[in-house]
């Protein structure tokens, strides 16, 4: 017969009424565990804990569709020039195409907006989009007109290098700053059969590298032989199957996963114009799907994933962060266009976040960013903060929880870029105004690649999961930061109480946008520029009468000097670095620990938020105390302080002392109770704590009497147990280690145990009793059951 807790309890619960609590463990059975357990497992104690980790995703996450997050402009550009198909550099100094869009389409959503749509009669406006707080994410509606940037203006602006003369093969450290040896894989899903005629347009209209193009049998052998870093740029698709591997066919065609493909494939061409890119395309947009398009990716070999897709984050998100986590692997993903709001695969802590802006650049100068009003990123609701989001971000500080964007790029359809399209069947090239973060991620995934380039040619390793450095190397340090990135200051994307871009890091451009020249000289470690010393803030507590000590924690590549700002009266900092403070007072303090390069001069900074307690008095923790007369007694105070303390009885019966540790005796006690108080000085401060103390001495206490119990399996067994406390006024009596089956029954100061039918084996009661004295004994009864 099985047992359950709840049986269990109603039986323990009808036998105390006798005054005997019997305790008793029960086994509970792994799957594939033995089905019959031997006889004396009756008595087991052991507990078995079942873990159940699934292989995928529930079922109900697992459909789930992700969509791709591009924008198209709700009116057609006027097609880019010729300029740069001679030089492709030449309209980088040109005003950028602006064209105003008709009253009647000025209320048209762009998001997801077809080609085809543009041609004629303007579609219904889309409905109000609203962000994870259920604010209305306004405008995404287009302005009064579109400004369109050729790639040449979009290099230009981002400061990445010159393109080559067209039809020119760049070697050494020029082919590294395009891409070349580099992969980059753009993750989507459905099917562009256009994508290879979309991509040879747009190379040719801007004069970008040609790429050769072909698609992977099934039977390709992973990881694929790494990109030549000679052959130029190459465009390979691989049908992903559910499984994670290559499939045959391709997977059915979509128009809008198509826009997105060509947009993804032509823009992360445009930053990194030597990279062989591989096309992934999934059977469809379920995240099961996804994911397996990921693990291919994966398995291909080393390079830069891009991800211009989401769905809303849930409580199943860290459960495949892994597939984020791949050796020489960096992972990009687009933050969305829904405002305030986090979205999957951009929350992971392994996945670089990109967010969006409102690119100004007229072919002169510097350009100017704002935020997009309908960039994703927020924090999430899930996902703890990663470590490198743990240390202070650039101004703003700490995050609770992991935050979404990391970086930015233009994603403003009213500010966007072109895009060649092609209809299913057509050789007509249609040039369209995209946006979205759906162009920023593959954007910064070609930076990533051309960064990878070269690190390889000063002889550095990939950047692999690169926030890190993206937190640490630059956001950290004030003059990398701003070599590296623009600031995006402005802006908002919701009416949250951090829905506005602000100085340093925030959840709508995260770091900024690059300047891509710096931020590749930085990270390839080619004439970067020096690093000031960065001093990692910290938080410390102390009390007051106790010295208060800490030491800075400094990284920086010369030795360093240091001082302090805001430092209270009395505290100072040693060459070492040591802040000491002798006799710190009660309060909250903001000391700033400066470190100066000695060789550089550069400085770096840091805040320690110190804490500084009033001091506590010692805490005395009372007990009762039993005994009997004439054993000598002792037992020590239970006392919790910072400083030693002094120790004095009072109310004590005679003869009773406290020691200087702590320890209370009585050498003689007598009958009696007796209440007293011990209280403990603090040396340091003065301050006291009492404790209240109990001391009753009565007769020897409680007595136990049995015999060893002996049986054959089958046959009915007792046995008596005696228990006597002579002057006590009742008795508490417990029983541990019973077998199944045996039950007790009370007499007077007599317990008669019954076993109906014993099961072969050896056992022990252990019998305990208390007075009400507060004197206790305890007696092991064996039992032992022979098979005849």
């Amino acid at each position: 017969m099985s047992l359950f807790p709840d049986e269990l309890l109603a039986r323990s619960s009808r036998t105390a009424r006798w005054g005997v609590v019997v305790s008793i463990s029960f086994v509970v059975m792994a799957c594939g565990g033995s089905a019959e357990p031997e006889a004396t497992a009756a008595v087991a104690s052991s507990t078995t804990t079942l873990h159940i980790e699934a292989d995928n995703l529930p079922e109900d996450v697992a459909q789930v569709m992700a969509q791709p997050v591009f924008h198209i402009a709700p009116v057609l550009p006027e097609p880019p020039g010729d300029d740069d198909a001679l030089d492709a550099n030449q309209s980088a100094t040109f005003t950028p195409s602006f064209k105003a869009v008709p009253q009647e389409f000025r209320s048209v959503s762009t998001r997801r907006l077809m080609p085809y749509m543009l041609d004629g009669t303007p579609p219904n406006a889309a409905s109000s989009v609203f962000n994870g707080l259920g604010e209305v994410v306004e405008p995404l509606a287009s302005a009064a007109g579109v400004t369109t940037y050729s790639v040449a203006q979009v290099r230009a602006a981002y400061g990445f290098s010159a393109l080559p003369a067209v039809g020119a093969k760049p070697v050494g450290l020029q082919a590294a700053q395009l891409g070349a040896g580099q992969t980059i894989y753009i993750v989507d899903a459905r099917h562009n059969p256009n994508v290879a005629a979309e991509l040879a347009a747009f190379n040719q209209k801007f004069g970008l590298p040609t790429c050769t193009s072909r698609v992977l049998p099934s039977a390709t052998p992973l990881p694929l032989a790494t990109a030549s870093q000679s052959a130029g740029c190459e465009l390979v698709v691989a049908y992903s199957s559910p499984a994670g591997g290559i499939a045959a066919s391709a997977p059915a065609y979509d128009a809008g996963w198509a826009t997105e493909i060509a947009l993804d494939v032509q823009w992360a061409h445009a930053m990194a114009p030597l990279a062989r890119i591989v096309l992934i395309e999934s059977p469809d947009a379920s995240l099961n799907n996804l994911l397996a398009a990921i693990r291919l990716a994966n398995s291909m070999g080393s390079g830069v994933v891009s991800m211009s897709f989401g769905a809303q984050e849930g409580t199943w998100t860290d459960s495949v962060d892994s597939i984020f986590s791949v050796p020489g692997m960096t992972y990009l993903a687009a933050t969305g266009d829904s405002g305030a709001s986090v979205n999957w695969p951009s929350v992971s802590p392994n996945v670089i976040a990109v967010g969006g802006t409102t690119l100004t650049y007229n072919g002169a100068g510097a350009r100017s960013e704002v935020s997009w009003t309908g960039t994703g990123g927020g924090t999430s609701a899930y996902t703890p903060a990663p470590v490198y989001q743990k240390a202070a971000l650039p101004v703003v500080g700490s995050v609770v929880r992991r935050t979404v964007a990391d970086v930015a790029m233009n994603a403003d359809p009213s500010t966007g870029q072109y895009v060649a399209v092609m209809s299913p069947g057509s050789s007509a090239v249609q040039w369209i105004t995209a946006g979205g973060t759906s162009l920023s991620s593959p954007m910064w995934a070609g930076l990533v690649a051309v960064t990878n380039a070269s690190r390889l040619q000063a002889s550095r390793t990939l950047l692999g999961g690169a926030h890190s450095l993206l937190y640490g190397q630059i956001g950290a340090v004030s003059g990398n930061y701003a070599n590296a990135f623009l600031d995006i200051r402005l802006g908002s994307h919701g009416s949250c109480g951090t829905c506005s871009a602000k100085v340093g890091y925030d959840q709508l451009s995260g770091l900024g946008t690059p300047n891509a020249t710096a931020f590749v000289s930085l990270l390839s470690g080619a004439s970067a520029p020096p690093q000031a010393p960065v001093v990692t803030p910290a938080s410390i507590s102390g009390t007051v009468g106790t010295a208060l000590t800490f030491t800075a924690a400094v990284i920086a590549p010369n030795p360093v000097t240091f001082s302090l700002s805001s430092a209270p009266s009395g505290m100072a900092v040693s060459a070492a670095g040591i802040v000491s403070w002798p006799t710190p007072l009660a309060g909250s303090y903001a000391v700033t620990v400066v470190a100066k390069d000695t060789i550089t001069g550069l400085t770096g900074q840091g805040v320690y938020n110190l804490n500084v307690a009033a001091p506590v008095a010692p805490m005395v923790q009372g007990a009762s105390i039993a005994g009997r007369p004439g054993v000598p007694l002792s037992f020590k105070a239970g006392v919790t302080s910072a400083n030693p303390v002094t120790y004095t009885l009072t109310g004590a019966p005679a003869g009773m002392v406290v020691g200087s540790d702590g320890v209370v005796s009585w050498p003689s006690p007598v009958i009696g109770a007796f209440n007293m108080a011990l209280t403990a000085k603090d040396t340091k401060t003065g301050l006291s704590g009492k404790g209240d103390f109990t001391v009753k001495i009565a007769a020897a206490g409680p007595v136990i009497s049995a015999s060893a119990m002996v049986g054959v399996a089958g046959k009915p067994l007792s046995g008596s147990i005696s228990i006597s406390s002579p002057g006590a006024s009742y008795l508490s009596v417990s029983i541990a280690g019973v077998p199944l089956g045996m039950g007790f029954s009370v007499a007077g100061t007599t317990i008669t145990a019954n076993w109906p039918s014993p099961v072969t084996g050896s056992y022990q009661l252990l019998v305990t009793a208390k007075d009400s004295a507060g004197l206790s004994a305890q007696l092991a009864v064996p039992v032992t059951i022979t098979a005849k």
